[in-house]
């Protein structure tokens, strides 16, 4: 099975570094990016499985870039973190469409198990959408419109 991409996002260099490590050690492959504009400029090549990105990161700031990324990506699986989370920033990063919402520092333990249920939800959805498309396919529809 191929490794779980990760796209890691944050402005803070060390955090990119030590997160990185933690992820790869964890067995994911991860590309990062240093700010919100990167993020969304190598989105679409990088299709990430999960993205972890920062809310306060400078220039277009986490919840912008969410927002840009599921107007695109509607499926795209995005967990927020902030050092400086506040319940109203977590709704707002929910109502955007985040999968969930981590505070830092954040625990490898409880990172992990987000990951993989994000993970898990992800595989559910593309298992359901390929079943759906063999199910329409199954199915020829034929008819006739009245007065023709």
């Amino acid at each position: 099975m191929a490794k779980a991409r990760i796209l890691l996002v944050d402005d803070e260099v060390s955090i990119l570094k030590s997160l990185t490590h933690v992820l790869e050690d964890e067995g994911y492959e991860v590309v990062s990016a240093g700010s919100g504009e990167e993020a969304l400029k190598i989105f679409g090549d990088v299709l990430p499985d999960v993205t972890l990105m920062d809310v306060w990161l400078s220039g277009i700031d986490g919840i912008e870039a969410l927002r840009k990324i599921k107007e695109n990506d509607p499926d795209a699986i995005i967990i927020m973190m902030s050092g400086h989370g506040t319940i109203d920033t977590a709704v707002r990063s929910t109502k955007f469409g985040s999968y969930d919402f981590i505070e830092k520092p954040l625990s490898v333990d409880k990172l992990d198990i987000v990951i993989q249920n994000a993970l898990e939800k992800k595989r559910r959805e593309d298992e359901n959408r390929a079943l759906r498309g063999r199910l329409i396919q199954g199915y020829e529809i034929v008819g006739e419109t009245p007065g023709r």
